[in-house]
C-alpha cells in the first residue's frame, strides 16, 4: 500500500462503488409544468405531440413569383414565357412573393426570381417550373399528431424551437434532483484568508456542477470539523434527493464524517481505487445517500464527475452519454499503480507528430490550478501499471456537457 492509501483497510474497484451507490439512487418522480423557455435542459415527463402542422399552410420557398405551373411550360431563356403581374394568380398571371409567404390561391408552384425578368407589368419566365415547385407544402416538416419526443428526452434550445412551432406552450418535466452540497473545514473562509486559513473552493465548484449536470444544489456555509456541527448539518439537509460533502472523509483525526456517517446510518464505502480521489466513501442515512468527497481539490472534481455526475443523471432521468474525446499521443510516460484507476491530467498541443498530449500533473490532488488549465484528463485503467511516452490515448474532456 502506498504512502497516499495508507490508514485504508482496503480499496474498492470504481466500478463496484458506482454499483453500490446505484442500489441507493432513485429517480425523482416528482414533476412540474413549465413554460418552454424554463425547460431548457429539463427532463420530459410524458411524451410530446405536435398539436399542429409545420407549415400549418401552404408557404413559397423561394423569393420569386407565384404561378399555375402549366402557364411555365415551354420557357426557356431564348423563348420565354410572358405571363402578366397581377395582385392575384390567374391563367397566364403571376404575383410576387416572399420565402415564406402564404401560396396566393390559384397559384400551385413559384418561379424563382433569377429565372424571371420583369418588364412593366409583363413577367417573363425563363425556366419552366413543375406543379409543387418551390412550395413547402403542409406538414412537410411536421405533421399534426407526429410524436416528437419521449419521456426521458432531455430538452435543447432546438427542440424548444421545434415545440414552440409544432403548438406546444408548456411541458411537464420532471423536477430536479435536489443536492445539499456542505463544505467543511475549519481552516476554510469565504473571504479573504490570513495566514492558516483557505478560500473554499470544493463546494462552489461542486455545486455549479451539480446544476450543469442536471440537479438543483443548495450551497451550504461551510461547517467546522466539529462533530456535533457535522452532524446536524447532515440531518438538516436529509430532505434533499442526495447530500455531499467535501473534505474530512479520509482517515485522520480532523476527518469525522465517515464515523458520523456511521453513527447516523451506514458508511457504505470507505476508499476507493482511484487516483486522485481514494479518500471518497458513500453512505446512506434514512433511505438518504450521502456522497462524502475528498478535501483536495482536483480529488473532489474526479470523485465528483466519477460518482455524482452518473447518480444525477439516473435520479434525473436523463441519459448517460460518454464525454467527448481526442486522441493522442502521450508527450510524456504517465505512472499508475497497478489496481489504481488513475486520472492523468493533459494538455493538447499541436507535435511535428501530430496531436500530443501533455502531462500536466499526474500528482498533487490539491493543485486545482492543474484541472483548471488543463484541456482533458487520459485514464489510466487498474490493469496498467502506467502509459508510456509515445502512446496513442483518448483524451477525455470531461468539462464538455455531453
Amino acid at each position: 500500500m502506498s504512502d497516499a492509501t495508507a490508514g485504508f483497510k482496503r480499496l474498492t474497484r470504481l466500478a463496484d462503488v458506482r454499483e453500490r451507490l446505484s442500489e441507493y439512487l432513485t429517480p425523482v418522480e416528482r414533476t412540474a409544468t413549465h413554460r418552454l423557455e424554463a425547460a431548457d435542459g429539463r427532463a420530459l415527463a410524458t411524451p410530446i405531440d405536435a398539436q399542429r402542422d409545420v407549415p400549418h399552410y401552404e408557404r413559397a420557398a423561394m423569393d420569386g413569383f407565384a404561378v399555375r405551373a402549366r402557364d411555365t411550360f415551354g420557357a426557356s431563356e431564348r423563348s420565354p414565357v410572358r405571363l402578366a403581374r397581377a395582385e392575384t394568380v390567374g391563367p397566364n398571371s403571376g404575383t410576387w412573393v416572399h420565402t415564406g409567404s402564404e401560396l396566393p390561391t390559384g397559384a400551385d408552384a413559384v418561379v424563382m426570381v433569377e429565372h424571371t425578368e420583369t418588364r412593366g407589368e409583363e413577367i417573363e419566365v425563363r425556366e419552366p417550373v413543375a406543379e409543387g415547385a418551390n412550395v413547402a407544402p403542409v406538414g412537410e416538416d411536421v405533421t399534426v399528431g407526429t410524436r416528437l419526443y419521449e419521456p426521458g428526452h432531455r430538452l435543447r434550445p432546438s427542440d424548444l424551437g421545434l415545440l414552440k412551432s409544432a403548438g406546444i406552450g408548456e411541458l411537464e418535466v420532471y423536477e430536479r434532483p435536489t443536492v445539499g452540497v456542505i463544505p467543511t473545514g475549519e481552516e476554510l473562509v469565504q473571504h479573504e484568508p490570513e495566514a492558516g486559513e483557505t478560500i473554499e473552493t470544493n463546494g462552489l465548484t461542486v455545486s455549479r456542477y451539480v446544476e450543469r449536470w442536471g440537479g438543483a444544489a443548495t450551497y451550504r456555509a461551510v461547517v467546522t470539523d466539529e462533530r456535533a456541527a457535522l452532524r446536524a448539518a447532515i440531518e438538516r439537509d436529509l430532505t434533499e434527493d442526495i447530500v455531499v460533502t467535501t473534505g474530512g472523509s479520509s482517515v485522520g483525526e480532523r476527518d469525522l464524517v465517515p464515523g458520523i456517517l456511521d453513527e447516523l446510518g451506514e458508511m457504505l464505502v470507505h476508499g476507493v481505487a482511484l487516483e486522485p480521489g481514494h479518500p471518497v466513501g458513500i453512505g446512506v442515512v434514512q433511505d438518504t445517500p450521502v456522497l462524502a468527497l475528498p478535501g483536495y481539490p482536483v480529488a473532489a472534481i474526479v470523485t465528483a464527475v466519477q460518482l455524482l455526475r452518473p447518480a444525477l443523471k439516473r435520479m434525473g432521468h436523463l441519459p448517460r452519454h460518454p464525454q467527448p474525446t481526442t486522441e493522442a499521443r502521450l508527450d510524456g510516460k504517465i505512472p499508475s499503480e497497478p489496481g489504481t484507476r488513475t486520472f492523468a491530467r493533459v494538455e493538447l498541443r499541436k507535435g511535428e507528430a501530430g496531436r500530443m498530449a501533455v502531462p500536466v500533473r499526474t500528482g498533487g490532488a490539491g493543485v486545482l490550478s492543474s484541472v483548471a488549465l488543463s484541456d482533458g484528463w487520459v485514464v489510466v485503467p487498474e490493469s496498467s501499471e502506467g502509459l508510456p511516452a509515445g502512446e496513442t490515448v483518448a483524451v477525455e474532456h470531461w468539462e464538455r456537457l455531453p
